[in-house]
């Protein structure tokens, strides 16, 4: 992607203006940002979708009474019959990572790439009946809203009172204070910087939106998740290294039998600065934490042709390369070279074609080689796809 070229996407902004100006920063409204767009799924395709194991999806139905709201929410998967009938109002069917389902849904989310892989998550389809929604809220990453059917209404604000309705199984603040006012139509979208609080309205029902999220992880996931991948290698060197046993030849007679040994402390502190001082082992934990696939992700197995001509990795794949290292759903290898290069075009394109091959002069792509039988187990467990 030419991130200095001015996008339609971006209401003429390119994608290093938009970064500069608005993300993490302030709203961007982008009228017709996909001009005549329409739903990529229809009604029933989308219903359809939400009735599928290892979908994920929820039901949210807010009831009047007396002046009152009740907010009820259900997950999926939804049988036929058990969705709200399309002429009630206030309700909404969110169907999460569709783009994982879908290839059109997977291609529009490409024209987000302008933002790192490691921070892109997915796209989520919102269905409303008129006057549907999920009630104001706010979000703890970035999110773009296109329009995709019907007509929704925003009112957003850079809310700074963030206490949340009790007793509600959605996180709704109890006091918003919205300072504009939109209305989205299909091509439309809208810029959300995170905590930046909001709340759509279905107005006149069919309404479709597909929101692209992001992934913001807290400082606290972060070190637990790299802290337990760091303490499996550990455990996996210490196997093989007797050298890193405590021993205390010098240990004096205590008459203070629960008192903590310094020395052993000491150790101890060594040993975890030691394994966090490896910043080469930290960045490869990383890559293959950010590249873990989701628990409801399964891949199918793949056809493994005599000879690879052509390479896409599948919808559901997650690839990053850091240095001399690729990661690949949660996996890592290390590689050099044309190889290199290869995968490095792979996961910055997400396929290689024939051209792609020849230009490298792949010749190990014709012939037996440790590289082919990589790419052959990826294609066989489904990662990859092969032409």
């Amino acid at each position: 992607m030419n991130t200095k070229k001015p996008l339609a996407l971006l209401a003429g902004l390119s994608p290093q203006q938009f970064m500069r100006r608005h993300w993490q920063k302030a709203p961007l409204l982008v009228r017709q940002a996909i001009p005549g767009f329409a739903p990529l799924l229809s009604r029933s395709e989308l219903f359809a979708l939400a009735g599928q194991e290892g979908v994920e999806s929820r039901l949210v139905e807010c009831k009047q009474a007396r002046g009152k709201e009740r907010w009820s929410m259900q997950s999926g998967p939804f049988a036929q019959g058990e969705l709200p009938p399309v002429q009630r109002k206030l309700w909404t069917l969110l169907v999460q990572g569709v783009d994982l389902h879908h290839d059109a849904v997977h291609a529009l989310l490409q024209n987000f790439r302008f933002v790192p892989d490691a921070r892109l998550d997915d796209l989520m389809i919102s269905y409303a009946s008129d006057g549907g929604g999920v009630g104001p809220h706010f979000d703890s990453y970035d999110v773009f809203l296109l329009q995709a059917q019907g007509r929704r209404r925003w009112r957003i604000g850079p809310q700074t009172d963030l206490t949340l309705r009790e007793g509600v199984p959605l996180k709704i603040l109890q006091n918003f204070e919205p300072t504009i006012e939109l209305l989205l139509e299909p091509g439309d979208m809208l810029y959300l910087p995170p905590r930046w609080a909001h709340e759509g309205v279905a107005m006149g029902g069919d309404c479709q939106t597909y929101s692209v999220g992001f992934r913001a992880p807290s400082a606290a996931e972060m070190a637990r998740e790299l802290l337990t991948r760091l303490a499996d290698e550990v455990a996996d060197a210490a196997e093989i290294d007797t050298a890193r046993l405590y021993a205390d030849p010098h240990q004096n007679a205590t008459d203070q039998p629960a008192s903590m040994p310094p020395e052993l402390s000491a150790f101890a502190e060594k040993a975890l600065r030691k394994a966090l001082k490896d910043k080469g082992l930290l960045r490869q934990l990383l890559g293959e934490a950010l590249t873990e696939p989701k628990a409801n992700v399964w891949f199918e197995a793949g056809r493994v042709p005599r000879r690879i001509k052509a390479l896409r990795l599948a919808r559901a794949s997650r690839m990053l390369v850091d240095g001399k290292f690729v990661f690949l759903n949660g996996e890592s290898w290390r590689m050099g070279g044309a190889e290199a290069r290869l995968l490095r075009k792979l996961a910055h394109a997400r396929q290689l074609s024939a051209t792609d091959l020849i230009a490298e002069n792949a010749d190990f792509m014709q012939v037996d080689s440790d590289f082919q039988s990589i790419l052959r187990d990826w294609v066989a467990q489904g990662w990859l796809h092969a032409d």
